[in-house]
C-alpha cells in the first residue's frame, strides 16, 4: 500500500489538470536522519555557495531499502531548503508542441536575482524539453538538480491517477533521467530522487535501490499547484516553515502560474526573521 502524506494541492504532473501532487513525508522503513557533513554553508550574499565536491547521502534502511528524507531534524539553526519541481510526464511533448508551458525561466531568473540557493526536481523527460534551460541551471553553482523519474510515472499505486512505472523498470526509469540531464549538459547533478505524486512503498524503495540514491520527500507544502492567489501561496510556505524546513514548490508555469510571485514575498519574509537558503545537499548536511 502506498506511503501517502499531507499535501494539500500540490503537483501531480505538470499540466495534469486536476492532479494533486500529494506527498508522503513517511517512509514504512526506519532510516538514519543523519548524513555526511561535507556541504558547505554559505550566507546569502552576492556570491552562490560552493558546490560540494561530494553531496552528502543516507545510508540504505533495513534490508538496503532506499533511505528517504525530509528535513534537517536536529539543531536550531534558521535554515530552509526551497525545492522546485519541473514536472513533465513522458506523454505530454504533443502539448509542448502546441505551446503549453512546462517551464518558469522567470522563476529561476528571480531566483537568481534574490541570490536564492534552492534544488530543482527534474524530470528526464523536462531536460529533453528544455535542455539549454536544464544546462543553465544544473551549469549555476547557486543550484542543483536532482532526479524526479523520466517520465513522472508513479512509483506505487493508486496514485492520483498517474501511469505506474513497473517494478523491474523502476531503476531504469531513473537512470534515463540521469542520461537526460547530462546529454543537455547539466552539472550540478546531485544524487537525489523524489517520488512523482510523493507516492511509494516498501516495494518501490526496495526496486530502486540499484539507483543510488537517497529519496526526498518534504515537510512543508506550498500549495502552489493550480493556485490562483500569490499570497494564499505565500503565506501556507511563511506559516509552516520551522528551522530546517523542506518546502516544495513548483518550476512550471501551466500548471504554477503564481510560484514566482510568491517567491517575490516569500524570500524577503525570511529572511526578516533571520532564515537563511541553502540546497537539499546542505540541508542533509550533519550539524
Amino acid at each position: 500500500m502506498a506511503v501517502l502524506g499531507l499535501l494539500g494541492a500540490a503537483l501531480v504532473g505538470c499540466g495534469t489538470t486536476g492532479a494533486a501532487d500529494t506527498p508522503a513525508p513517511k517512509a514504512t522503513a526506519t532510516v538514519a536522519e543523519s548524513a555526511s557533513p561535507r556541504a558547505s554553508a554559505a550566507a546569502p550574499g552576492p556570491k552562490p555557495a560552493r558546490v560540494p565536491a561530494a553531496p552528502p547521502t543516507m545510508a540504505p534502511g533495513p534490508g538496503g531499502l532506499t533511505p528517504v528524507y525530509t528535513r534537517r531534524a536536529k539543531g536550531t539553526e534558521k535554515v530552509v531548503a526551497l525545492t522546485f519541481d519541473a514536472d513533465m510526464t513522458a506523454d505530454q511533448g504533443p502539448r509542448a508542441a502546441r505551446g503549453e508551458h512546462f517551464d518558469n525561466p522567470e522563476l529561476i531568473a528571480t531566483l537568481r536575482r534574490l541570490k536564492v540557493d534552492a534544488t530543482v526536481f527534474m524530470t528526464g523527460r523536462w531536460a529533453e524539453e528544455y535542455p539549454d534551460q536544464a544546462r543553465s541551471i544544473g551549469g549555476d553553482p547557486r543550484f542543483e538538480i536532482a532526479n524526479h523519474s523520466y517520465s513522472h510515472y508513479a512509483f506505487a499505486s493508486p496514485c492520483y491517477g498517474l501511469p505506474t512505472v513497473a517494478g523491474p523498470d523502476m531503476a531504469s526509469d531513473v537512470q534515463r533521467a540521469f542520461d537526460a540531464f547530462r546529454d543537455a549538459g547539466a552539472v550540478n547533478v546531485v544524487p537525489y530522487f523524489r517520488f512523482p505524486g510523493g507516492c511509494y512503498d516498501d516495494a518501490a524503495l526496495r526496486a530502486l535501490a540499484p539507483a543510488g540514491v537517497t529519496a526526498v520527500q518534504w515537510d512543508v507544502v506550498s500549495g502552489d499547484a493550480f493556485a490562483k492567489d500569490a499570497d494564499a501561496v505565500a503565506e501556507q510556505v511563511l506559516d509552516g516553515v520551522k528551522p530546517g524546513s523542506l518546502v516544495v514548490m513548483h518550476c512550471t508555469r501551466s500548471a504554477a502560474p503564481v510560484t514566482e510571485r510568491a517567491i517575490r514575498r516569500i524570500v524577503p519574509e525570511l529572511r526578516a526573521r533571520g532564515y537563511r537558503f541553502v540546497k537539499v545537499s546542505e540541508l542533509m548536511s550533519a550539524r
